[in-house]
């Protein structure tokens, strides 16, 4: 009990703030209309800054770890597979049950994922944390994008949407900037002194501004959604994000150290905190941008968020 009480003395101020954000957005001190604000100074400012520095002071080969990208990769195919196989039906359609997949493969790394790992197990785990970002917004979101245009939803087909999901990743700040880092990390290239500081201080603002910004953006989907979504389209995706995914992370990590893989126990274990992460809020975004069921996917990352503190904080305590 006293090594639970201590990942709760970590993780509650994380979950905190989240709770804080949709507190503010829920009670109208924080309107609406400023939430976009909010969230447009940590995509393009703050988190690409934090990503950056992390990158940059991270040696290149933990950037570049193939036995990582590999087993999470595999994991995300898996949970993709799984998730569509289960949930498509009569009334869930090939793009209804591809962004529930991605929801259900694709953890809340970017926002919630690289502060929390490095407070809880310090600076060396964000080469891992970084890189499955790059495979989440590269290969499982276009694979899930893909998926959803096989019935021939909405007007585009998947060429057009896949052109459409590049170009949001082409104009999306994060992967430019741990692209920079990385670079910076094999040239050993450090920011001259002024612009180093300026780097700083926005890196240090990515943690609590883009924690409460999670909380306003599921408080604001909450409101915005009148209809009626059935408990098991929704709690059973977000139970399968918390426990199934780390789950199968945790085996096939064991069954590549057990191959011969060169997987480090440290990067498995960051491997399988990631995967116990909630869902990522920008999923919310891509469904109602290509026409899904986007009062689903909301309800899915609002549930697995609250259970996280719960259920991450558990993981921790057994892992750590």
């Amino acid at each position: 009990m006293p090594a639970v009480l201590s990942v709760l003395v970590v993780t509650f101020p994380f979950f905190a703030l989240v709770l804080c954000g949709y507190l503010a957005a829920r009670s109208g001190v924080l309107p609406q209309p400023a939430i976009p604000g909010l969230n447009a100074f940590v995509l393009y400012f703050a988190l690409p800054c934090m990503l950056y520095r992390f990158g940059a002071s991270t040696p290149i080969g933990q950037l570049l770890d193939p036995a990582v990208a590999g087993v999470y990769l595999l994991c995300a195919l898996v949970m993709v597979g799984v998730t569509v196989a289960l949930t498509r039906s009569a009334h869930i359609g090939w793009n209804d049950a591809a962004f529930g997949a991605l929801v259900a493969a694709f953890p809340n790394t970017g926002f919630m994922g690289v502060p929390l790992l490095v407070a809880l197990l310090g600076a060396q785990s964000a080469g891992p944390v970084i890189l499955t970002i790059v495979v989440d917004m590269v290969i499982t979101t276009s694979l899930c994008i893909a998926l959803s245009r096989l019935d021939g939803a909405g007007t585009h087909g998947v060429g057009v949407a896949l052109k459409s999901a590049f170009r949001g990743m082409a104009t999306n700040p994060m992967p430019w900037s741990i692209a920079l880092g990385a670079l910076a990390s094999a040239l050993q290239f450090t920011l001259p002194g002024p612009v180093g500081k300026t780097v700083a201080m926005l890196a240090d603002a990515a943690s609590p501004v883009a924690l409460f910004t999670i909380g306003a953006v599921l408080a604001r989907s909450q409101m915005n959604q009148h209809e009626r979504v059935l408990v098991r389209d929704y709690v059973p995706i977000a139970l399968a994000k918390l426990l199934l995914h780390p789950l199968l992370v945790w085996a096939v990590g064991r069954a590549a150290i057990a191959l011969g893989v060169p997987l480090t126990p440290f990067s498995l274990t960051v491997l399988v905190l990631l995967a116990a992460l909630p869902s990522a809020s920008n999923v919310s975004l891509l469904a109602e941008r290509f026409g899904a069921h986007n009062g689903r996917i909301a309800r899915i990352i609002l549930v697995s968020t609250a259970l996280a503190f719960l259920s991450f904080s558990g993981a921790v305590a057994l892992l750590t």
